[in-house]
């Protein structure tokens, strides 16, 4: 139609109005387990804002992982309100999922499920008794120290 111009001042001219192609999505690392595992056994009121929204974002990409946090936060509800009464739901639902892990977990409680739900449900505890005995016992082993392997090795070779 009459320019004069070449194709590469058109080019030149053109290129700012070009649609610039998306820059490709910033990838984050994923959390570690450990800090995933804190974030579902901490109470949903006390995480941060930053944390829930990692925590909810992660829940969503993996379903098995949204069932763990539910049923672990229905066992610390349990737990804290001393609801002994409910273990045996829990139980089921938990068997009703296809958790491997969790399924260990109630198997095991099974086999001693009155002494599970007395622990769930009774108020007393026997953690400070516990923890004497654990005392008592490290305060014996640290003053038989002395009889390390060399005095146990001196004694055997030596005996007749």
């Amino acid at each position: 139609m009459g320019f004069a111009g070449s194709i590469q001042t058109v080019r030149r001219y053109l290129r700012p109005f070009k649609a610039h192609p998306a820059a490709p999505p910033v990838h984050r690392p994923a959390p570690r387990p450990r800090r995933i595992v804190r974030w579902i056994m901490t109470d949903p009121g006390n995480l941060t804002a930053d944390d829930a929204a990692d925590l909810k974002e992660i829940r969503t990409s993996c379903p098995e992982l949204d069932a763990v946090t539910h049923h672990v936060r229905d066992f610390a509800t349990m737990m804290r309100d001393l609801r002994g009464d409910q273990l045996p739901a829990w139980m089921d639902r938990v068997l009703a999922d296809d958790l491997p892990a969790l399924h260990s977990l109630v198997n095991g409680m099974k086999r001693d499920l009155d002494a599970v739900t007395a622990a769930l449900s009774i108020r007393w505890s026997s953690g400070q008794v516990e923890g004497q005995v654990t005392r008592i016992k490290l305060l014996k082993r640290m003053g038989y120290g002395r009889a390390n392997l060399d005095l146990l090795r001196r004694r055997v070779l030596s005996s007749p």
